[in-house]
């Protein structure tokens, strides 16, 4: 089945991003090659003349049109990218990020969260923030997964899985330094980290009986206790409660050894303990196929595994891949759940 099959009748949206990036020039490039690709329908949650001036900026023959609601992005799609405007307060330059547009970034993610949570839309594709600018701004929260986990008002903690064709990960622990990742870490909270992530798997991948690998924190996972005494004391508890609970779960791995070939045939899923451990193997495996995904969401939500790329925005040299695979896994977890929910 193609990401095309997948959307049943409901479009994907996607999210403005930082206005000076390079998320405008990647959206106009998906929908230019939406046929190649055999896209889904989507949307643009942005604002049209900024996307015109791009695509003639860049060079790019994208017709933009605008639509007054999500029900009318299918009968558009085949002939223009379909925009619900979001409208900036003032033009956006390539590469020069303004606070000023921060209440335009945040009314998208708003008003594609509301969407989904309605039902009228298959998932949420956003495109990359730029955060100092949101902080400067009075943006509260770390990033795009906890200001989502926020605006869904779950009670749980919101997950960051990368997915790519060769590998998925999660870290325990995100942006965090690494001194307090370690220290931030209790059985607890890995056993509330991999139960989402199994749960994920299953309603979203279709993975009927995920496997979890958990890597150790210290080199050799430890040693027994000779290189640190943190895989006996917090991981290997976590395990083992993970797997009085029913889910298949391997650890403490040394992360030396998780991440070849053969090592990755063995599980669904690694969980590393801290950020840079599980996301250096997964962009050095697939740097361009990378999609970040958030666990735990009532909605599906994707972005591309990359920054804003202000060096390079409006200059349409920017690579679409990972916004391509953003969007198709989008639309494939869209098709799962609707199985999963019979």
């Amino acid at each position: 089945m193609s990401a095309s099959d997948t959307g049943g009748g409901l479009p994907l949206a996607i999210t403005m991003g930082e206005p000076a990036g390079v998320g405008g020039e990647l959206t106009l490039a998906a929908w230019a090659g939406r046929e190649a690709l055999s896209l889904p329908v989507f949307f643009a949650l942005d604002d049209p003349e900024r996307l015109r001036m791009i695509a003639g900026a860049i060079g790019a023959a994208v017709p933009v049109e605008e639509i007054a609601r999500p029900e009318d992005a299918a009968a558009v799609f085949g002939r223009a990218l379909p925009v619900l405007p979001v409208r900036l307060p003032y033009p956006a330059t390539p590469g020069s990020p303004n606070p000023a547009h921060a209440t335009a970034v945040v009314e998208a993610l708003d008003r594609a969260v509301a969407l989904a949570l309605a039902g009228r839309i298959g998932g949420v594709v956003t495109n990359p923030i730029q955060k100092k600018t949101l902080y400067d701004a009075g943006f509260p929260y770390p990033g795009h997964t906890e200001y989502l986990a926020a605006r869904c008002g779950i009670g749980i903690k919101p997950v960051m899985m990368i997915a790519s064709p060769a590998i998925k990960v999660v870290p325990v622990t995100i942006h965090e330094p690494l001194i307090r990742a370690v220290a931030m870490l209790t059985p607890s909270l890995i056993v509330e980290i991999a139960t989402i992530t199994a749960e994920a798997l299953r309603r979203d991948f279709g993975i009927a009986r995920p496997r979890l690998a958990l890597a150790g924190v210290n080199p050799h996972a430890g040693e027994d206790g000779a290189l640190g005494l943190e895989d006996k004391a917090v991981v290997a508890p976590a395990v083992a409660m993970l797997t009085a609970a029913g889910i298949d779960a391997r650890g403490p791995l040394p992360a030396d050894t998780l991440f070849h070939a053969e090592a990755r045939a063995g599980y669904d899923a690694v969980l590393g303990m801290y950020h840079d451990q599980v996301l250096i193997p997964a962009k050095t495996l697939d740097f361009h196929g990378g999609v970040n995904v958030t666990l735990g969401l009532p909605i599906v939500r994707t972005s591309p595994d990359h920054g804003t790329a202000l060096d390079i925005a409006g200059r349409g040299i920017a690579r679409i891949d990972s916004l391509v695979a953003a969007i198709r896994l989008a639309s494939l977890m869209s098709a799962a759940r609707r199985r999963a929910a019979g």
